[in-house]
């Protein structure tokens, strides 16, 4: 009798423990509760698309088209384009505070900050890709990112890196043509 009742008392923490942790386990998406009104956040994000030019001997990479996000705490954007060397006006806008809240979340839930800033090789034999990079200021702490696309690197990009990246390239598609 005794141990029936120990095994009912023990069990009830543990089932309240799966009630809780059910819900954030099945649920895919970073809650925006994580976004704080008193976090200070800034992103950076350059997209690069490289062409690698061949002079004979030498070679040399130069950027087809470079786009630029810049993100500021209020929600305030800047999008520039460089392609072919001519830089395009900059476009700006205002980014809504659901879309915000997200990117914030998600920056601050993926422990996106700690990311170590390591480089990522180039195979050589690519001739065209996309190079990303992404500087994020939260709370006065930088982190800077660089990475290629999957494809042309045979290092490991972790997903973090990539869920951010998708979010911004969906920000960016609304100014790009």
């Amino acid at each position: 009798m005794v141990k029936t009742v120990y095994l009912v008392l023990g069990a009830i923490p543990v089932i309240a423990a799966l009630l809780l942790v059910t819900p954030l386990i099945l649920k895919n998406e970073i809650p925006t509760s994580a976004s704080n009104y008193t976090d200070r956040l800034e992103i950076e994000y350059t997209k690069h698309q490289l062409k690698k030019i061949s002079y004979g001997v030498t070679e040399r990479i130069g950027a087809q088209k470079t786009e630029i996000l810049y993100i500021k705490n209020d929600g305030e954007l800047k999008y520039s384009v460089t392609e072919n060397g001519y830089l395009s006006p900059d476009i700006r806008s205002k980014l809504d505070e659901p879309k915000l809240n997200k990117i914030k979340a998600l920056i601050k839930e993926t422990g996106f900050i700690a990311i170590p800033s390591e480089s990522f090789a180039i195979m050589d034999n690519a001739t065209e890709y996309q190079k990303s990079n992404v500087k994020v200021t939260l709370n006065g702490k930088v982190n800077q990112i660089h990475w290629p696309q999957q494809n042309v690197t045979e290092d490991f990009i972790p997903p973090i890196i990539t869920m951010v990246e998708s979010e911004l390239d969906l920000i960016m598609s609304e100014f790009s043509e």
